[in-house]
């Protein structure tokens, strides 16, 4: 079984609520966070499996058509993969907020099914989130766990940014 790095979408990898987008509902509003594309492809490097877990509840409300979320998610692949860093997938749950599904963070649905489908040993994965209901998520799953920003958390490691958490992130699936 691998090791993996569950990156959560929206204050991890691009900007959210920003000057430039308050919503990313089409890809020319997806503005990658600094130096976030640089250390997804570290952790390519380093050998680990990268994916995407992000609920886009816009999409059970209406205010976004899934096939424009997937124009969303291949505009963020290419640019991670012109630093060099690759997304293997990315999940993602299309369900309203108060749907009740298993799938939206902070319930593990999504890296379960990621994990099942992968071959992937969460006990020696690692979940990274900008919200607490992503350390929830991670921890039911049993990751360990990376709260990005700085709130209160109760997750293992906090930094700045993805990039800052870079080593920590290494350090922590050795």
């Amino acid at each position: 079984m691998k090791k993996a790095i569950f990156l959560d979408r929206d204050g991890v990898l691009n900007e959210v609520l920003s000057d430039r987008v308050k919503f990313v509902n089409k890809p020319e509003q997806l503005y990658l966070l600094e130096g976030a594309a640089e250390a997804v492809a570290e952790l390519t490097k380093a050998g680990y499996e990268i994916f995407v877990v992000t609920n886009q509840g816009g999409v059970g409300l209406g205010f976004l058509k899934e096939r424009e979320l997937k124009r969303i998610h291949e505009r963020l692949q290419e640019l991670v993969s012109v630093k060099g860093g690759h997304i293997k997938e990315v999940a993602y749950c299309p369900h309203k907020p108060k749907a009740g599904c298993e799938c939206r963070k902070p319930n593990a649905g999504m890296l379960v099914d990621l994990a099942g489908r992968h071959n992937l040993d969460l006990t020696k994965s690692i979940m990274v989130g900008d919200h607490e209901r992503d350390i929830e998520a991670g921890k039911k799953a049993g990751c360990k766990t990376v709260f990005i920003g700085s709130d209160p958390t109760s997750a293992d490691i906090q930094a700045s940014s993805l990039f800052e958490a870079v080593d920590d992130i290494l350090n922590m699936l050795k």
